[in-house]
């Protein structure tokens, strides 16, 4: 399968100076840009790195001083703010800067170690703190910071109960978490990108494990870091590797060298046996890196466990942060990928089949902060399949559109937890929206819903992910993939609105979550009140059709979390308005992807999209080997025909999520709907396809699995190990130390410290001498 795409891919590059438009860039001029990069004086832009480093030490402060207020909060959001008006400004003051190409930022000196190699050349290892700012950088960072301090904001209120040690320690990993990822993304040099790379693992590590004192958060927290040590370990490599064959570390020489411009040029050609395997390995070891990262086959199972965490720092991760990291890392060396034969390939087979899998897993879960942990595995594997069909642009806007909606239905599923006593089951809940002081929450909750189903016309996800899907059918021998993402985009708008229907419309009912106790300590869950939780005041919202137990009554979310919510929703709507801007550059989002490392055009790709502008029907262009594989569908370019399939396809999905989980007032018309909140018509289809909905809501036992083939294992080894440590080497090396002591025991009678003992072995020794001389003097007068 991957021989007949990597021959696909070879023609597709060769065919950039032929079929793309003038304006379009070539593999070369993407590279390129690199090669631009100059060295400018404007260090205000550290800024962005520096305020949340002193959001993070004030945070310590706080703990330190005992503080127990929101103050830590309040710095954080305060110093976030500042962070994205500094990347604002930047972005908008880019081409003044440098003249609109991107530029290096040198902060100060870091690692410069000189040698003379084994030819008698001169070599060092360089690797500054430094920033490398194109546009992708900028669109990377504008919302990092912006989404970094929404979340802040949120979590302020969503953190209250937590005021004290706890709060400050939260708030002060968060900042650490900003500040690591804006090292990954803005680091001119591949050792400063590790360095971030390795920050944001950590700090997962920390927030995840927040509650230290559950032990499920504590296992979520420590799953994460060791799978991420397994990418992390194919990262490292792809770095060593290429300061072993380029010499640098470094973007602008890496993207501007001699060699590597000259194996674009082979790949172009579809000349891959020119280029060294030693070259094409690096971004095969990178790729395993972005995997672990971002959660991609096989690594992708510590996201779903990462919900131990607090909801603040679900949407952090799942939304802003640690998971784009991959995506990001494979377009800023996207020069590296476009280079080696298979890597690509596999990112788009490895990205579909990531898609399908976890969409199949999210479908049986009951759990709605789980159904949108998979809902992310999910989606990044479409911004990975769109990374391996040459649509860069198509995976960031994907990535854009993604951050918003993606935190807005996290935080939307963490005010329902937060109200509802850590309530999570779609089968406890029912009829939220309708309940006083709810209404915000769930008018967010459809907004987000409708942008991850990809409803035509009115969502932004429609837009971002319309572009990965057409890329597909433009391209040739990609067709495969395209029809599975389809068919995902489907299940997709199913499961997201059957989390709709259960929770948020319907008969008003809920259970309160296992967190209902009067005096719950905060470690132990989030959402434990204390004496001095404001929330407790907002207890109402209850009324005759709403079914409380135990006296429970959920508490709506503040004006603070309400605010986030709106906000994010708008903005979930108003990034639409992007797809149109600069519509000469596929949007808003090629225009910037334009302009970076990343700048690489299908040709089939831009050949279909100007024949849809221009509203002429979409000519072939010629695979491999004059296959005459159309860029066409159905007889239209693939861009207009996926805007009815993948359209089509997600009102399908949540048609059939409104037949099987609606409530009556929404299919009356199909002969009744659900009445109560535990059962829906779905629990009879489901019987039907035996123990497979059982499989998938048990996540086709993977991790299971895992455990099997590698975790048992593994243990066993160690013990052997252990045991041939302690019985084996141990027993070595005590016997050496044994001997002397056992030759000591002999002697050691000697020395007792008492004179008589000492005189009798005096006299001892004189008989002894004695009896010697006796014998040698008899034996000489014998001879």
């Amino acid at each position: 399968m991957l021989n007949g795409t990597t021959s696909i891919l070879g023609t597709t590059l060769a065919g950039v100076a032929q079929h793309a438009p003038e304006s379009s860039h070539g593999l070369v001029e993407a590279a390129g840009h690199g090669a631009q990069a100059v060295s400018v004086g404007a260090a205000w832009i550290g800024w962005i790195v520096l305020l949340p480093v002193i959001g993070c030490v004030m945070a310590g402060l706080a703990a330190a001083l005992k503080i127990n207020s929101k103050l830590p909060a309040w710095i954080t959001v305060g110093c976030l703010g500042g962070a994205f008006a500094v990347t604002l400004t930047m972005f908008l003051g880019f081409d003044s800067i440098a003249g609109g190409d991107a530029f290096v930022v040198h902060i100060y000196d870091w690692i410069n170690v000189s040698w003379i190699g084994a030819g008698g050349e001169p070599q060092a290892l360089v690797a500054n703190i430094g920033f490398y700012v194109d546009k992708l950088t900028i669109l990377w960072m504008l919302f990092v910071t912006g989404l970094g301090t929404l979340i802040a904001l949120y979590a302020s209120e969503y953190m209250a109960h937590d005021v004290g040690a706890g709060y400050c320690r939260f708030f002060a990993a968060f900042n650490l978490f900003v500040v690591s990822m804006s090292c990954l993304v803005m680091a001119d040099n591949l050792i400063l990108l590790y360095l971030g790379w390795e920050g944001v693992g950590l700090c997962s590590y920390l927030l995840i494990g927040y509650f230290y004192k559950k032990p499920s958060a504590v296992a979520a927290a420590k799953k994460a870091f060791i799978v991420n040590r397994i990418g992390d370990l194919g990262l490292s490599l792809g770095i060593y590797l290429t300061f072993v064959h380029f010499g640098t570390v470094q973007y602008s020489e890496l993207f501007a060298s001699d060699a590597l411009q000259g194996y674009l040029a082979a790949a172009g050609s579809g000349d891959f046996a020119a280029i060294p395997a030693t070259a094409q390995w690096i971004a095969l070891l990178m790729m395993v890196g972005a995997f672990g990262k971002s959660a991609q086959l096989p690594l992708y199972v510590w996201l779903p466990d990462a919900m131990e965490g607090p909801t603040p720092v679900s949407a952090l991760i799942h939304a802003a942060t640690m998971v784009t990291a991959g995506v990001f890392l494979i377009a800023r060396v996207y020069p590296l990928f476009l280079a080696s034969e298979y890597a690509l390939p596999t990112v788009a087979w490895v990205g579909t089949l990531t898609a399908l899998l976890a969409a199949t897993i999210g479908m049986a879960q009951f759990d709605i902060k789980r159904i949108m942990a998979y809902s992310t595995v999910s989606q990044l594997g479409y911004m990975f399949a769109g990374l391996g069909m040459l649509t860069t642009t198509g995976a960031a806007f994907h990535v854009l559109t993604h951050a918003f909606f993606k935190a807005l239905l996290f935080l939307c599923c963490g005010a329902v937890m937060h109200g509802f006593a850590g309530q999570l089951d779609l089968r406890k809940l029912s009829g939220v929206a309708w309940m006083k002081g709810w209404g915000i929450v769930g008018v967010a909750m459809l907004v987000g819903c409708m942008n991850l189903s990809g409803l035509p016309y009115i969502t932004s996800g429609f837009y971002s992910k319309d572009m990965i899907l057409a890329e597909a059918f433009v391209t040739p021998g990609y067709a495969a993939i395209g029809w599975i993402l389809v068919f995902t985009a489907g299940l997709t708008a199913y499961y997201t609105f059957r989390v709709f229907f259960r929770v948020f419309v319907g008969p008003r009912y809920f259970e309160p979550g296992d967190e209902h106790h009067a005096d719950e300590h905060s470690d132990l869950g989030e959402h434990g009140h204390t004496e001095g939780d404001g929330h407790a005041a907002l207890a109402h919202g209850h009324d005759a059709h709403d079914h409380a137990h135990g006296g429970f009554h959920p508490h709506p979310p503040g004006w603070v979390i309400n605010l986030v919510l709106a906000v994010l929703a708008l903005c979930s709507i108003g990034a639409i308005g992007l797809a149109y801007i600069e519509t000469d550059h596929h949007g808003w989002v090629g225009s910037m992807i334009g302009e970076s490392s990343a700048a690489y055009h299908s040709p089939y790709a831009e050949a279909a999209h100007h024949a849809h502008v221009e509203g002429v029907e979409a000519h072939a262009v010629s695979g491999p080997a004059g296959s005459g594989t159309p860029s066409g569908l159905f007889g239209m370019d693939a861009h207009t025909a996926m805007i009815y399939i993948s359209g089509g396809v997600a009102i399908l999905g949540v048609l059939l999520a409104a037949f099987f989980h609606g409530p009556v007032g929404i299919q009356g018309l199909l002969l009744g709907g659900r009445r109560e909140a535990a059962t829906c018509r779905m629990d009879r289809v489901a019987r039907l396809f035996g123990p497979i909905p059982r499989w998938a809501e048990n996540k086709w036992y993977v991790d299971e699995f895992y455990h099997a083939v590698l975790v048992t294992p593994l243990r066993v080894i160690a013990h052997l190990c252990h045991l041939f440590d302690k019985f084996v080497i141990d027993g070595i090396v005590d016997g050496a130390g044994k001997l002397p002591r056992a030759l000591a025991s002999l002697v050691r009678p000697s020395q007792s410290g008492q004179l008589q003992g000492y005189a009798a072995g005096m006299v001892g020794g004189i008989a002894v001498l004695l009896f010697v001389a006796a014998i040698i003097v008899l034996i000489g007068g014998g001879s």
